[in-house]
């Protein structure tokens, strides 16, 4: 598969909301989900300053919360947030259409479950000619249910990769790595990466 062109790309970001997992549900690993959570903020931020458009879904939201804050302050002005009430974004008429609205046929996928809602999305666009990415760091199962979605992705063909390897794609050159750092100072490498 060739680079991801991030003028190609659109970045969903699925259902990482305050009350999706109650603070004392016991299989979730709140380590990895704070950092995954780390980890999309510092995508989102990343997605402002390069012009990739981005798309955030909130599953009942009435019932599970709005998106967290770290990631709705990291959200760029133009990103759309819209409700979700299917599994699979493409499912949802409005977020289909805010997707299809930007133009983009590339569709990187972070959020949660990695198992359900990202997998189901990843397979629904892929079936519909997408090209879909999920940034395997930055999604979130409890337990062995996080390893089975990305299974179940590679099956169905559908790239994974890391936040860092997005970038890296995002950014293409040295130069250009160089010069987004020296710009952007609080975004040199995603939580949790050491250089």
């Amino acid at each position: 598969m060739p680079l991801i062109d991030r003028d190609d790309s659109a970045l969903v970001i699925i259902d990482v909301q305050s009350d999706f997992y109650p603070p004392r549900r016991l299989d979730v690993d709140r380590q990895r989900f704070d950092d995954m959570v780390r980890r999309i903020a510092w995508i989102a931020s990343v997605a402002d300053r390069l012009g990739v458009p981005v798309v955030v879904t909130e599953e009942a939201p009435d019932e599970s919360g709005r998106t967290v804050p770290e990631i709705r302050d990291a959200l760029p002005a133009s990103a759309v947030t819209l409700p979700k009430n299917a599994f699979a974004v493409r499912d949802n008429p409005d977020i289909a259409a805010a997707i299809e609205a930007t133009g983009r046929t590339t569709t990187v996928l972070v959020g949660i479950e990695t198992d359900i809602c990202v997998a189901h999305s990843a397979i629904r666009l892929h079936d519909a000619g997408k090209r879909v990415v999920v940034v395997d760091d930055a999604a979130y199962s409890p337990g062995p249910a996080h390893e089975r979605g990305l299974r179940r992705l590679a099956g169905h063909g559908i790239e994974t990769l890391s936040a860092k390897e997005l970038f890296y794609d995002w950014i293409r050159t040295i130069e250009a790595a160089h010069t987004f750092h020296d710009t952007h100072r609080d975004l040199r490498v995603p939580p949790g990466v050491r250089l």
